[in-house]
């Protein structure tokens, strides 16, 4: 038996840029963190005493008899991509909501290939994940997805992610002052907007949009530079307003990134002193994410909204559980 965990993530500047029509041609270049939120797999082999080779548990159940039946779309090709031909059951827990913002699919397909690997007594390094990841979320399942979810779920950390056009991604960790780094933690603000929503559809309108887009992502992708200058010399709290700055460059990117609801729970977080926000992932719903120096304002704000309580983590995906050691 294996058990893997996989940390989801918050991405703060450039996202769109890491999407390949965009830096193959341009170059791409983000910034985030991955966060003390995880997607738990508990992987092993399947007995031959069924009459079922797989199972899968999510939100579903799955029981098939070949690969190609299996519904769950990063199961499917991950056990194709491995060409695993022994029976497996897969079950999957995780911290966060699916479809929210914060990468969880990408956590998914990272942690399994992880577990699957090590299920065959193989190593998976970080380059490995990331790579591969990519290449079975962009390639196999064909998903609208940016190239940054799975790179952050196998490295862990705060980083700067550089997505070269010679397709090389170069990850940098950021070493910030430990003063600074508390006092970010402690301002950042996670919300749940109660809206579930497939990414990769609305990312897919924003790709479409990324020709006419190329000015507004790269000022978007400036701001990663931008940012780091701000955490290691200057005021934290110009974090907060580079925030608010991109929001209302990413919200203009397409018309299905924001809604009336994300908009009145933006403007509630900045009527109760919020100095800046955005909402985490494609848009559309999901999570948003609040950089305040009054918490228990915008608290009392936003009380209609799940709050999320978080920590960085700097681990990427893990073997947390292999035969029985920890």
């Amino acid at each position: 038996m294996i058990i893997t965990k996989t940390p989801f993530r918050i991405s703060f500047f450039g996202g769109g840029s890491d999407y390949p029509k965009f830096y193959l041609k341009y170059g791409g270049k983000v910034i985030g963190t991955t966060i003390d939120k995880y997607a738990y797999l508990n992987i092993r082999k399947l007995p031959p005493f069924f009459n079922y080779k797989y199972r899968i548990v999510y939100s579903k159940i799955e029981n098939v008899k070949k690969i190609e039946n299996i519904i769950h779309p990063s199961v499917r090709e991950t056990l194709k991509f491995l060409n695993i031909d022994y029976g497996v059951s897969i079950n999957y827990d995780g911290d966060l909501p699916a479809r929210s913002g914060i990468g969880s699919s990408s956590s998914f397909t990272v942690g399994l290939l992880n577990g699957l690997n090590a299920l065959n007594h193989k190593y998976s390094s970080k380059d490995y994940l990331t790579k591969n990841s990519i290449y079975i979320e962009q390639n196999m399942i064909k998903e609208s997805v940016g190239s940054q979810d799975q790179t952050f779920a196998a490295y862990g950390g705060f980083n700067k992610i550089e997505f070269l056009q010679n397709r090389k991604i170069v990850v940098t960790p950021i070493i910030i002052e430990e003063k600074k780094l508390i006092s970010l933690e402690n301002n950042l603000m996670l919300f749940f907007s109660g809206i579930s929503r497939h990414s990769s559809e609305v990312a897919k309108k924003q790709i479409q949009n990324i020709s006419i887009n190329v000015e507004k992502l790269e000022k978007m992708k400036n701001l990663v530079d931008e940012s780091i200058d701000i955490l290691l010399n200057k005021n934290i709290d110009g974090f907060g307003e580079l925030l608010d700055y991109t929001w209302q460059l990413k919200r203009s990117l397409s018309n299905n990134i924001s809604n009336d609801k994300i908009d009145e729970m933006y403007k509630k977080a900045k009527k109760a002193g919020a100095i800046g926000g955005k909402v985490l992932g494609a848009g559309g719903g999901g999570f948003m994410l609040f950089y305040t120096k009054d918490k228990q304002k915008l608290l009392d704000a936003l009380k209609d909204y799940t709050y999320i309580p978080f920590k960085f983590d700097f681990n990427g995906s893990k073997v947390i559980y292999y035969k029985g050691k920890l």
